[in-house]
């Protein structure tokens, strides 16, 4: 078996119980999604997978008139008017941690 098929196999077999809340990390492995996180919120968890495999966001503080742009597009695509969104969505957790 490849490393790659390793990897992807153990990002598989992520166990929910044994996932610490609310602490994003990175699946490598993943064909699709580049982290996972198990969000708890109200005594309610939740396996949530989000970001595209191999794309960076622009950064919390982007320097170049290309990073900014591509900020302010992705927020408008992901209606981040929002005050509030729900920690239970990958919406949350793409804006935390990759933008």
């Amino acid at each position: 078996m490849s490393d790659t098929h390793k990897r992807a196999a153990k990002a598989a077999k992520l166990a929910k119980d044994s996932m610490p809340c609310n602490k994003p990390r990175r699946t490598p492995g993943h064909k699709t999604k580049s982290h996972v996180v198990k969000a708890c919120e109200g005594g309610e968890e939740k396996i949530i997978r989000f970001g595209q495999q191999g794309v960076e966001g622009a950064g919390k503080h982007p320097k170049t008139e290309k990073d900014k742009a591509r900020k302010r597009s992705y927020y408008a695509r992901h209606n981040a008017q929002d005050p509030n969104p729900d920690k239970m969505s990958a919406r949350y957790w793409s804006h935390r941690v990759k933008w």
